[in-house]
């Protein structure tokens, strides 16, 4: 039987599954003329992880992506919720991680600064700069959940200026210099950290949701992390623009300047297949975000509408707010990120889809990432600042 009479004895879904699967083919061997960095980015669906050991799918993934030219890998800081509740401190993580990659840098996505004294950080992070060869990078963010200032609860109403006063702080101590500091009783003292990072300058990004934000992190020469969560994908170019002109009116070079762009990830060969794997998943991570508001009086209890609320923020997101799909679909999302300004990808993978699945859907993600990937393979360094 010849090779006309075989296609033509394809049903119609046999031919439209081998049609994608030969066009998934020629964009791994065609490069596109837009580059982007990835990165993998974690937050934990299920806190409680219960019958599994709860940090296996970050190592896996962290050795496959180091050795695929992934740019980074984030881990969060989360306290006291199922939701994100893996990640109470991405320190100790960044650690670990230290001993089992070589080339991903290794960052906070995102630190609570106001909760945390500047000197622990700039000494905790330089030591993890020293154990990975200089791969430590640092998001900073207000926070914004009450329970979790217990931790501080002195910095709460003031945390967005504590957050910029102590990464100015963080710097100083990172750059080597001595500075002064309230001691025991009331004394002054003064102090240099130790150990000292191998990196002149720590690389920062500043997570970012309100257009304030976005204006003070170009403002300090910051880069960014954000999400399309509280931001709509038709105003991510706008923030983008006011980013890189906060950033040039302060001296800063706008187009150092790195906009890291979470979205959750998962590619397959078959986008309705897809669609339908990560449904429920998506589903309940949704109302898990949801319902850390209501746990503070945000919104009232849930009603017999829930379901459909929460079906149509899947759509919405599965539509243009995530990268969800075939390697075509998730192409052409790269490709308007990249449009509306955004450097990188920060890639979620742990939303809710059973681990063995997140890993075996690995590959394909490399595929879209090396059809993206910077000319000649060469890396781009996100800007140190």
């Amino acid at each position: 039987m010849d090779l006309q009479e075989r296609l033509r004895r394809l049903s119609p879904e046999q031919q439209r599954r081998l049609s994608a699967k030969l066009e998934a083919k020629n964009q791994e061997t065609h490069a596109d003329s837009v580059q982007m960095d990835f990165s993998l980015f974690f937050f934990a669906a299920d806190g409680r992880d219960a019958g599994k050991t709860p940090y296996d799918l970050l190592m896996e993934t962290a050795r496959f992506g180091d050795a695929h030219g992934f740019s980074a890998i984030w881990t969060p800081e989360r306290h006291f919720g199922d939701f994100g509740g893996l990640y109470p401190n991405p320190t100790v993580l960044a650690a670990a991680l230290a001993m089992v990659t070589q080339n991903l840098q290794l960052r906070a996505g995102s630190l609570v600064l106001p909760l945390h004294h500047p000197v622990r950080v700039a000494e905790d992070w330089s030591v993890i700069d020293n154990l990975s060869g200089g791969r430590a990078a640092v998001s900073f963010a207000t926070g914004w959940h009450r329970d979790d200032y217990v931790i501080n609860p002195d910095q709460f109403h003031d945390r967005n200026a504590a957050m910029f006063r102590n990464i100015a702080l963080v710097r100083r101590l990172w750059a080597g210099e001595t500075v002064s500091l309230p001691g025991v009783d009331g004394e002054t003292t003064r102090v240099a950290t130790l150990p000292r990072p191998r990196q002149a300058e720590l690389p920062v990004w500043i997570t970012a949701t309100s257009p304030t934000t976005w204006e003070r992190a170009g403002a300090v020469g910051a880069n960014i992390l954000t999400a399309l969560i509280a931001l709509e994908p038709n105003q991510l170019a706008e923030r983008v623009a006011l980013y890189r002109e906060a950033r040039a009116k302060n001296g800063h070079d706008p187009r150092t300047g790195v906009v890291s762009l979470m979205l959750h990830t998962y590619v397959g060969e078959d986008r309705e297949a897809v669609r339908q794997l990560v449904r429920a998943p998506m589903k309940r991570y949704l109302a898990q975000y949801l319902d850390q508001f209501r746990a503070m009086g945000a919104f009232g209890e849930a009603d017999h509408d829930e379901e459909t609320l929460l079906e149509f923020a899947f759509e919405r997101y599965f539509r243009d707010r995530a990268l969800l799909g075939t390697r075509a679909d998730c192409a052409a999302m790269v490709r308007r990120m990249h449009a509306a300004g955004v450097n990188e990808i920060a890639c979620l993978l742990d939303f809710g889809l059973d681990d063995t699945r997140v890993l075996a859907g690995l590959e394909a993600l490399n595929a879209v990432r090396s059809r993206f990937a910077t000319r000649a393979g060469k890396k781009v360094q996100p800007a140190a600042v």
